[in-house]
């Protein structure tokens, strides 16, 4: 029982020292830069989000409706 418990302390122990590094290293010139966006640039990327769910779940539910009439099993 205890050498799991130390097994897990060190988990944590580098999970915690993984996210103490997250400002560091290869990420943080792109965190630096990072900013919030505006209100209109983020109407405009749920928008185009949105569109974008809609064209994909049309495809789908057009390839779905062709398997039905194609396809169809007795």
């Amino acid at each position: 029982m205890v050498d799991m418990d130390d097994r897990l302390e060190d988990i944590e122990d580098s999970i915690t020292e993984r996210v103490k590094r997250i400002g560091r290293g290869k990420y943080s010139r792109i965190l630096k830069m990072a900013k919030k966006p505006t209100r209109d640039e983020f109407g405009k990327s749920s928008l185009i989000t949105g569109i974008g769910i809609i064209i994909i779940g049309g495809v789908g539910f057009f390839i779905y409706l062709m398997m039905n009439v194609f396809f169809q099993v007795p």
